[in-house]
């Protein structure tokens, strides 16, 4: 689409100078999902991806797990009362045989680019049960060293954050580090979301050999999209969330904050951290 960014006139005050220049700017806009024709969600995103933010995002709220429940991902067309297509609304289309939600009041969520799970009507409504719970055998084992390198890697592939300075990241990387899919958004659960659903469309759910890195802090909705795909580390260059360590410690996720150079905090799941005095 293109619209990761757009420009906008500033006035820019550097050591008393005053002069006027464009700045690239990180676009923001809201996306409405709807499955098989009813509104679901409505999420403040970054456009881009839009096809695997609904994938994800469905999900995360345990209604699919892999490509095949979806029958079809399309822009709706004629959006808007004049006809006119914003490519801000999409429609899922469940396959044929699959459950379809109640969607009712308590179900129709509005999500911020702050706050996935703002509008849940409590907090057992986000309590889903994972399909793929974290089973890695044998368990994925990562040092220390690897993961103080993971933030930098991560850091280097951001592109737009290069042009904006003010997007959220998300990386899936290998057990031994390789990074396998970045993405940006202005929401760190919309970044997260694009990750896992570019991973049901190539078939790759469970990620049962994966480690997450999330570039802000890792709240209980960001642990609760990694158990929902199965991934068995998460970790964040910011502070964990009391929900998030308790969510982590009941489902067996290896859960690390404040991962800033060579030190990190690790609050959940230690049992994955191989030192290198081990044998």
């Amino acid at each position: 689409m293109g619209r990761a960014t757009e420009r906008r006139r500033t006035l820019r005050i550097r050591d008393g100078v005053v002069s006027t220049r464009p700045d690239t700017l990180v676009a923001e806009e809201p996306l409405e999902i709807r499955l098989n024709g009813k509104p679901l969600a409505i999420t403040m995103r970054t456009p881009g991806d839009d096809f695997a933010l609904a994938t994800g995002f469905l999900v995360s709220e345990g209604v699919i797990g892999t490509a095949e429940e979806l029958r079809s991902i399309t822009y709706c067309a004629g959006a808007t009362a004049d006809g006119v297509n914003t490519y801000n609304v999409v429609d899922v289309r469940l396959a044929p045989g699959v459950t379809v939600p109640d969607i009712s009041l308590e179900r129709h969520v509005y999500t911020t680019s702050s706050c996935g799970l703002c509008g849940k009507a409590s907090l057992d409504a986000v309590r889903t049960s994972t399909r793929f719970p974290i089973a890695d055998t044998p368990p994925v084992r990562v040092t220390p060293a690897l993961l103080a390198a993971l933030p930098d890697r991560l850091r280097a592939a951001q592109r737009v954050f290069d042009r904006t300075g003010g997007l959220h990241a998300a990386g899936l990387f290998s057990e031994s580090g390789e990074l396998l899919d970045l993405r940006e958004d202005v929401g760190r659960h919309n970044a997260v979301d694009k990750l896992i659903g570019r991973a049901v469309q190539q078939g790759g759910l469970p990620l049962s050999r994966a480690v997450l890195l999330v570039s802000g802090r890792a709240s209980f909705e960001l642990a609760q999209k990694a158990v929902m795909a199965g991934i068995p580390v998460l970790a964040a260059v910011s502070a964990p969330s009391s929900l998030a360590v308790d969510l982590a410690s009941e489902s067996g996720l290896t859960l690390v904050g404040f991962l800033r150079g060579s030190s990190m905090n690790v609050y959940a799941g230690e049992g994955r951290i191989a030192f290198e005095s081990e044998d």
